[in-house]
């Protein structure tokens, strides 16, 4: 079966891309580096749906936005 999955990156203090697949809860990894990140989400992917056995999309990803907020 082929899964189409979205997932989200951000850059944490040490340097270390870290990703997150909202799909599937408790699904995230981290790399040095964006190429081996993708290969290890693939393998963190296929880990969650061993886990689980099956894959029900629940919802749909539309977007990221930041916004600024000044705190005083």
């Amino acid at each position: 079966m082929k899964y189409t999955f979205t997932y989200i990156i951000e850059l944490d203090e040490d340097g270390y891309y870290v990703a997150d697949v909202p799909a599937l809860p408790g699904c995230h990894t981290q790399a040095k580096s964006l190429d081996e990140l993708k290969e290890r989400v693939l393998e963190a992917i296929r880990l969650c749906l061993d886990e689980t056995g099956t894959f029900t999309e629940k919802s749909r990803f539309v977007g990221v936005q930041q916004i600024e907020a000044l705190i005083e």
